[in-house]
């Protein structure tokens, strides 16, 4: 990747690279937790209060992201849109998958449906890392600024207005029935951008997702988070021995303050060197 003669479009993960899920998530479950639990109108049943006051929540908004990654891997080996299944969206994932989480815990009772549908939409209102809105503000001058995410469009578009995030584009394996790291996802959002390959850069906390975007001829920005990546360290090291990432953000660039992180992209892209292009799709625009 040239820092002189950089791509036309970057493309971002969202969960992990730009919003800190864990931290949002965790507090929401802890904090409505602590409301059913000491509200005089809520009937939860004694077992459940025993069960509620002794967990984990960091733990259960741990499991609760691990099963969103375990669904969409599982889905993104075939292409989903030539399945004889219709495609589930991230969504409706969610909100199944906590009440199983729930009933494996013994938590079911804790919350009514009508709270639960409400927990489940949290993950539309992450809030983002610290270095991410300014610097993607001052990326957006040269750079079209696309999400290339496995959350559905919905739930994009929410986190784009609560955190901030100036995208030009929204693309969401929802448009490509197909989940990451699906070549149909990454193939189909340079299609869109009206780009080649090879003018898309996806940035991604996360090396699987990386490396498949390379695969399909993408250039690549890791930035590193706390507690993100899936790999071992061994894998980690050699993927950086190996040199197919373009540009690594270490942690200490990161150091979860305004001047890390995206803020470390931005520089080292010298921004305003690149004349913005702007591409062609059916992507949702944030203004549509």
């Amino acid at each position: 990747m040239s820092t002189i003669n950089p791509p036309k479009a970057l493309l971002f993960d969202v969960f992990g690279t730009l919003v800190d899920w864990r931290t949002t998530v965790t507090h929401t479950l802890s904090t409505q937790a602590a409301l059913a639990l000491n509200s005089p109108s809520a009937s939860v049943p004694t077992s459940v209060r025993l069960f509620a006051s002794t967990i984990s929540w960091p733990d259960f908004a741990q499991q609760w992201h691990d099963t969103y990654k375990t669904f969409t891997s599982s889905q993104s080996t075939t292409s989903l849109s030539r399945s004889k299944h219709p495609f589930k969206t991230t969504d409706q994932h969610h909100h199944d998958s906590l009440l199983h989480l729930l009933h494996t815990h013994s938590l079911t009772g804790l919350w009514s449906a009508d709270q639960l549908l409400a927990i489940a939409q949290i993950w539309h209102f992450i809030d983002p890392w610290p270095d991410t809105s300014a610097a993607l503000h001052d990326l957006s001058k040269s750079f079209i600024l696309c999400t290339l995410s496995n959350t559905n469009v919905s739930s994009l578009r929410d986190l784009a207005h609560h955190a901030d995030l100036p995208f030009s584009r929204l693309l969401s394996s929802e448009h490509f029935g197909a989940y990451k790291p699906s070549p149909l996802v990454y193939n189909g959002a340079a299609e869109h951008l009206g780009l080649r390959n090879e003018q898309c850069a996806l940035v991604s906390a996360q090396l699987g997702d990386l490396r498949a975007a390379r695969a399909c001829g993408f250039q690549t920005v890791y930035i590193e988070r706390m507690d993100e990546e899936d790999w071992s360290v061994e894998e980690v090291r050699e993927a950086r021995r190996e040199g197919w990432v373009d540009m690594w953000i270490e942690m200490e660039d990161v150091r979860g303050s305004a001047a890390g992180g995206l803020a470390e992209v931005r520089g080292r892209f010298k921004t305003g060197a690149s004349g913005y292009v702007g591409g062609r799709g059916w992507g949702d625009s944030i203004k549509g």
